[in-house]
């Protein structure tokens, strides 16, 4: 079970990173994931001080904290980098064949 955890919150983390704030009963919904496990990797995540809660009209949402968001968006941009020079996932299938 804890593997599962640590998985759904890798998917929140990246989830979160692509679409920002959701409201977190959405959340499990956009996963396709169950609740359980997504409150879970919240709290995994919110241990780490990886996330952030808010409310707003009695409805509770959570988004990335700064510092995660920027290193979300490094991580993305470095990627983006390797498959635009021919370095990335994308050449590694082509020698594959």
């Amino acid at each position: 079970m804890k593997e599962k955890v640590i998985e759904i919150a890798g998917k929140t983390w990246r989830f979160l990173g692509q679409n920002g704030e959701t409201n977190v009963s959405q959340l499990a919904k956009s996963l396709k994931e169950k609740d359980e496990v997504v409150l879970q990797a919240l709290g995994w995540l919110a241990r780490e001080d990886k996330i952030d809660y808010s409310i707003k009209n009695r409805r509770t949402f959570v988004s990335l904290v700064d510092t995660e968001l920027r290193a979300f968006n490094n991580l993305v941009y470095h990627m983006n980098e390797e498959i635009s020079s021919g370095n990335g996932a994308a050449k590694s299938k082509k020698s594959l064949k």
